[in-house]
């Protein structure tokens, strides 16, 4: 292998790390390593190009609701230069023309700039997909998507026809059942409020799980939760401008909060009587033979399963079958 063959191969290996912990994932770190292998192993010959900024197109599909203020890179890139170099791909539609795989900070910051005019990139050859799966790995190598962003980043690889909910949820290194959950949250929010609202780091599933049903609840104007978002983020702003600082991070969570606030309080349920725990069992069957029993109880539904190979993989895939029958119900509950 020629010297600078090897140059190229360690600085796209060194691209996945930095910025960024590393995986703690095996399967993670596998789909990652392969991904940017993938990218590695298509990058053309000899050098990298310095490109005029306004022959690359950014058509990606946004993975990030706050991607950040590119103003401290400006800077730096002045001052010490570009040290990372961008990946792009090769317009097939124009030969003179790029588009961008991944590094959409580093391009803004040096169009936006008034000493540097050229931006350092690789230039790979790829298709569709392996462009996807490398803007998804290296991101993600720099800070793991938020909850709602997953949740949209899902949606939007379904909807322009990456692949199904299995697919996706293979290249986020996720299960099925977690991306078919994300997405019924997310259709319960809405895609505009959740956008208003931004990343939220610290808000998880459950929290935007109690946002969906409030919201189905109170029958409430989504329009009225948005301008209650864009408020909190618009102060934000001016408090930027006057110099008081702000974490556009924290911003989104205060956001996501004052939403949950103007929530209209929920009508208190009708009391009833409270049903009878029930005390017999009912016998469950596979192919006619009784296979175990479920039961309703004072503490809720227990269900018990002959020893056996099966009982011993329910027992190992819990999770994952609880988390895909909640997803069915939270369906079968918007269906009706």
């Amino acid at each position: 292998m020629t010297t600078g063959k090897k140059k190229r191969m360690s600085m796209l290996d060194s691209l996945a790390a930095a910025g960024g912990p590393s995986a703690t994932a095996g399967g993670s770190m596998m789909s990652t390593n392969r991904a940017l292998r993938a990218a590695r192993d298509a990058v053309d010959s000899h050098h990298v190009w310095e490109l005029d900024p306004d022959a690359i197109t950014n058509l990606r599909i946004e993975d990030r609701l706050a991607p950040g203020d590119v103003a401290d890179l400006i800077e730096s890139i002045e001052t010490s230069g570009q040290t990372v170099p961008i990946l792009v791909r090769r317009d097939p539609s124009d030969a003179d023309r790029y588009l961008l795989v991944y590094g959409r900070r580093r391009l803004e910051a040096i169009r936006h700039s008034n000493k540097v005019s050229k931006v350092r990139a690789l230039v790979a050859s790829m298709d569709d997909d392996s462009a996807v799966r490398a803007q998804i790995t290296e991101n993600m190598a720099r800070r793991d998507l938020t909850f709602i962003e997953r949740a949209i980043f899902a949606r939007e690889l379904i909807e322009s026809g990456f692949g199904n909910q299995s697919q996706v949820a293979e290249v986020l290194t996720v299960t099925k059942s977690s991306v078919s959950m994300a997405m019924a949250i997310l259709d319960a929010v809405g895609v505009d409020l959740a956008r208003a609202i931004g990343p939220a780091p610290n808000i998880g599933r459950p929290r935007w799980d109690d946002l969906g049903r409030a919201l189905a609840e109170t029958d409430v104007d989504p329009a009225q939760l948005i301008a209650v978002a864009e408020r909190v983020h618009t102060d934000a702003s001016i408090a930027v401008i006057d110099g008081r600082g702000n974490d556009p991070q924290e911003t989104s969570t205060a956001a996501f909060e004052a939403v949950m606030k103007a929530l209209p309080a929920s009508p208190a349920p009708a009391r009833t009587a409270a049903k009878p725990a029930r005390k017999k069992p009912r016998a469950l069957t596979l192919d006619g033979q009784k296979t175990g029993s479920i039961r309703r109880t004072a503490k809720g539904v227990q269900i018990d399963l002959a020893e056996g190979a099966f009982a011993d993989w329910v027992e190992a895939e819990a999770q994952d079958l609880i988390a895909d029958l909640h997803a069915r119900w939270l369906q079968r509950s918007e269906d009706q």
